[in-house]
């Protein structure tokens, strides 16, 4: 083995050269500035349950990622109910204290609420939370306190920070949002592939939250005859071509232009199509197997087909339509049914990844996009955008409704509300948005933050929202 041999001139030259350095990191660190203390606060001041809900989530936010593990304890305040009776929390209440644990790296801090089976409230019952303690690594938020009411709220508004979870231009899930209710559902992206909608007419989804959630049919309908060779030539990934568009729903919606055809009432019309399932980045561990499905109606329903492309044998599930959501969801990973999109009229819009559109030479191509916003159309929900220099946020009233242009697109916000490239990558501060909900409530709602540069986290937009006229 050869050895270094320094000369005293250049060990000299190296240990003052170390020095240096060592003086100027040791500069850095007294010039940097503090970190932020790292705040926890429940994520709004009041929630309530629907008539049809017996459990509601409580998300208690940190301003970022924890440092460590640890407790915050909350006091409790029972008005017309008594724990075990009327209802019960997860963690349970000892001794009038609840305690929720949360985990290093974690955003929030979450417990549940539920009501107990079979007995009767008035609807003027409520819980009352008081965070008493966060621990060392953590410090008191403003919103320390919450009141959960055992009926529907109409909120008066509140800030929100979106749990889009790990993988920030990536993140790991969809949010949806009901503003009137101050409640956010989070959802993992890759927690299912196909919709099968639940009203009149008999049509399937793709996942578009997920890029490269592609299909394309042959010209068969038995699923065991269909084998590798059935795939020679297929394009199921983005080209970047108008092309792709042939091979995702369509953007706004439109059942009418869904990649998989009207469900036929008679089974030999039901061709078999192949599915790329899509990825979701950093989720992923490699690319996930091509799928063969095929859908049917049965039972006034839907069954649904499906293997691997080289499995000789299918499997089935059955999914009855039900009325209370648009759709029902479905994961291929052991055909299960999952619960993705909230209730009918339970949400507003909904915010993360999403299969899009954009301009290429001249052309329409498919895109998938991050932070865009969906409302929720099929159940009427409208949004208009208002520029500040018209009226600020602050000022806008009832008064103020009178002449904005409403829109029932699903893209009416989109990517509207931020920019990620230029110079001023950020939330745009120079317009804010009008929400008509499914009930009829209006509400402001603008983005206050959602990058580093804006002094947000990608994957954990902060919103703002205020109710501006309750329904009539």
């Amino acid at each position: 083995m050869q050895k270094l041999i320094l000369k005293s001139s250049t060990l000299k030259q190296a240990v003052l050269l170390l020095g240096a350095i060592i003086v100027t990191l040791s500069a850095c660190k007294k010039d940097d500035p503090p970190v932020a203390a790292n705040q926890i606060q429940f994520e709004s001041s009041k929630i309530g349950f629907s008539a049809d809900e017996s459990k509601v989530e409580v998300h208690l936010e940190l301003s970022r990622a924890a440092d460590a593990a640890g407790i915050v304890e909350l006091q409790l305040k029972e008005n017309g109910v008594a724990y075990g009776d009327q209802y019960e929390t997860d963690p349970a209440v000892s001794a009038g204290v609840i305690r929720i644990p949360f985990e290093q790296g974690a955003q929030e801090a979450v417990f549940t609420v539920t009501k107990k089976a079979g007995v009767h409230l008035d609807g003027d019952e409520s819980l009352g939370f008081a965070i008493s303690s966060v621990g060392s690594s953590l410090v008191l938020g403003a919103n320390d306190s919450l009141n959960v009411v055992f009926s529907a709220i109409v909120s008066e508004g509140s800030t929100m920070k979106l749990n889009g979870g790990e993988g920030g231009s990536a993140a790991e899930n969809v949010v949806f949002v009901d503003l009137s209710a101050n409640k956010q559902t989070a959802v993992k992206r890759m927690s299912w592939d196909l919709g099968f909608f639940n009203g009149d007419d008999f049509r399937v989804v793709l996942n578009n939250t997920l890029p490269d959630a592609m299909a394309v049919a042959i010209d068969k309908t038995d699923l065991s005859q269909v084998t590798a060779a059935d795939t020679a030539g297929i394009v199921l990934t983005s080209t970047f071509t108008a092309a792709d568009l042939a091979r995702v729903d369509d953007f706004g919606g439109d059942l009418t232009k869904t990649v998989i055809s009207a469900i036929s009432t008679d089974p030999g019309g039901n061709k078999v199509y192949i599915l790329n399932r899509g990825e979701a980045a950093a989720h992923t561990d490699g690319k996930r197997d091509w799928m063969k499905i095929r859908i049917i109606q049965k039972d006034e329903g839907y069954q649904l087909q499906y293997a691997k492309i080289a499995d000789a044998t299918f499997k089935t599930v059955d999914i009855p339509k039900e009325d209370t959501h648009n759709f029902s969801y479905v994961t291929l990973d052991g055909g299960s049914q999952v619960n993705v999109e909230p209730a009918k009229n339970k949400w507003d819009f909904q915010w993360g990844v999403g299969a899009y559109y954009t301009g290429n030479e001249g052309s329409t191509i498919y895109y998938p996009f991050s932070d865009l916003v969906f409302i929720n159309n099929r159940d009427g929900v409208q949004a208009a955008e208002v520029k500040t220099e018209a009226v600020k946020y602050d000022a806008f009233t009832a008064s103020n409704l009178s002449g904005l242009s409403f829109s029932g697109q699903r893209d009416a916000i989109g990517e509207n509300w931020r920019a990620t490239t230029g110079t001023s990558i950020g939330v745009y501060t120079d317009r804010y948005f009008i929400i008509k909900d499914p009930i009829g409530n209006y509400y402001k709602l603008r983005f206050n933050n959602f990058t580093s540069q804006d002094g947000g986290t990608r994957g954990y937009p902060n919103i703002e929202y205020a109710l501006v006229k309750a329904a009539e």
